[in-house]
Parts: C-alpha cells; structure tokens; sequence
C-alpha cells in the first residue's frame, strides 16, 4: 500500500489516501496471529482511531503470513475470572470494529487457518474475502471449553446447520476455503496469496462512493442481527462459566492433541 503506515506491537496499519483503504494487518506470525492482551488493546484503539480519520474511507483486515489469518487468543494468556457464573471477563469482545461503534465497511483477507477467537473478527466483517489455502475450525468443544459468542456470531454468517456441526465437531474437522465459499460464509475465492488484493479491489469501489450513504448500509445491514445477537451474548457468560472445564484441564486436552488428525471438507 502507500503512505500512512503505522506499526504497534502486534498490528499494522497501513492506508492509502489516494484510494481511501487502510489495511489492518494482525502481525505476529510466529504466533498464528493469535491475539494477546496488548494486541487486543490495539485492535479496539485501531478501529476507534479510524472512526475519526476521514481520509479512511473501506478498511481491509487481514493476518501476516502464510499459515493464518488468526487463531484466535494466544494461549499463553491468562486472564482471571469473576467467581460467579454470571460475569465472564472476555478479551475479545472488544476487538470488532462493530464492538467499537466503527460504521466504515471492513473486509476480511483470510489466508491460512481461521479458527476459534478469529470469529469475533470474521463475524464483525461485513464480507470475507478468502484464498484457496483458507480453513476455518472452532475448536473449543475438543478443550473442553464453550463456543458462546463465536458460535452466535457464525451462526448469522452461514447455514444453520453448517455452523452447529463446525461448532460441536471442533478440532475433528476443517471447513475448506471451497466449502465456505459454497456455504457462504466467503464471498470470493482467489489464488494462494490473492485474497488481500481481491479485498482491496472490492475496498477501494466502496470507498470511492459517498461514504454517508455507504455507512448507513453497513449500520443498517448490522441493525437486521443485532436484536438476536444482543439476547444471545446475554447468555453467554452463564454458558461458559458453567460448561468450561477448569483451565489446567483445558491445558491437559490441548497439549494432549495430536497435529493432522483432522479431516477437511
């Protein structure tokens, strides 16, 4: 891209003022993208500052690397909870750009897996733009652990049926980039390493209309799920207060995995 880059700890944003698209790039590789407490900082200040630059105008969202596009958090983060079944502290519910009031269109680049926490990102795109090596999974269940808000956000982004077996299926199983595609979920498929290019080509077309009306649309796109989404978030701390595992059990389960033993459809 052009001009304008900045580069916090484990994101980059890079915006183009000749065409009006910033990229946000979640940039710890070595980690799968995974998101720390200090990325997860950065990410809803990163939305939040772009509600007030107007040179911004589309926002393309992508992970660095080849190997994914996020895992979702890192699981070498601790985060104490709440003794009651009634308040879960959960990092990622701020790092949407809809979480932070942003209304600009933001499209999603996936490459290499997206899976878990990666949802609260995907869910708050307004449409995801994927390259053939892409494979989306939601682990929890195999840990021992809920998927509340992940799998509320899925279930308005694809088939029912689709996003209850990704769900309880968990590391068993790996939806392809085609499958997602065919489903939904993604609305464009390109070769290995397009999707970021692909996106900002759909980026810079929205961008170049008058934003007022463009953001209405993404508001009022929002506004179709937001009462059913809002009333299941209600209950999700509950869910999960009661349905997880204690973390030195969910520990046990993940380093117990074994890598490849998953099939892909």
């Amino acid at each position: 891209m052009g001009s304008g880059a900045a580069v916090s700890g484990g994101l980059r944003v890079t915006a183009d003022p000749a065409t009006g698209v910033a990229v946000v790039t979640l940039d710890r590789p070595d980690r799968l993208n995974a998101i720390d407490l200090a990325t997860a900082r950065e990410l809803g200040d990163c939305w939040r500052g772009l509600r007030f630059d107007d040179s911004v105008r589309a926002v393309v969202l992508t992970g660095a690397g080849e190997r994914a596009f996020c895992t979702g958090i890192d699981r070498d983060t601790r985060v104490p909870q709440p003794a009651s079944p009634y308040m879960v502290d959960d990092p990622l519910l701020g790092i949407g750009p809809k979480a932070n009031d942003l209304w600009k269109p933001v499209i999603a680049a996936v490459r290499g897996m997206a899976c878990g926490g990666a949802f609260y990102l995907l869910g708050e795109s307004d449409f995801v733009v994927a390259d053939t090596t892409a494979a989306f999974f939601d682990p929890h269940t195999s840990y021992g652990m809920v998927s509340a808000y992940e799998s509320v956000l899925m279930a308005h982004r694809m088939p029912y049926g689709e996003a209850a077996r990704m769900a309880l299926m968990g590391t068993a199983e790996r939806i392809s980039a085609r499958r997602a595609y065919e489903i939904g979920l993604v609305s464009e498929l390109t070769e290995p390493g397009g999707a970021v290019a692909a996106a900002v080509r759909c980026a810079e077309v929205i961008a170049s209309y008058p934003p007022e009306g463009v953001q209405g649309t993404v508001r009022a796109l929002w506004a179709a799920q937001e009462g059913a989404r809002a009333t299941a978030f209600a209950q999700a701390p509950q869910l999960i207060a009661l349905g997880n595992l204690p973390p030195e059990r969910q520990a046990e389960l993940f380093a117990a995995r074994r890598a490849g033993g998953h099939r892909v459809r």
